[in-house]
């Protein structure tokens, strides 16, 4: 679920003591998102999508950005497809829950 390298890269490029406020913050803004998923417009769903997508691979949730690349692509092909939006939060809960035990 959550790619341990990266952790330790966003480690290095922030420094230990602002990890915790990084991660936080990360949590914050995705779950602001992720909140307004089952709500959104269709035509919304591909731009919250990307910036969950990019959002995950920068904190290292390789699960949750892997699921958001693929539900995007999906809706590319064809707009009116059901998104997975359920599979798409509970990776979420999964690689939080594996990352709290980090702090």
């Amino acid at each position: 679920m959550v790619n341990w390298d990266r952790i330790s890269e966003l480690r290095e490029e922030v420094g230990e003591d602002d990890l915790e406020e990084v991660v936080s913050l990360f949590f914050e803004e995705v779950e602001e998102v992720l909140a307004t998923l089952d709500i959104a417009a269709p035509t919304e769903l591909p731009g919250h999508l990307h910036f969950l997508k990019g959002s995950a691979l920068n904190i290292g949730f390789a699960a949750v950005s892997n699921r958001c690349q693929a539900e995007e692509a999906r809706l590319k092909e064809n707009p009116e497809a059901a998104c997975d939006i359920k599979g798409i939060q509970a990776d979420y809960s999964a690689s939080k829950s594996e990352l709290a035990g980090m702090f």
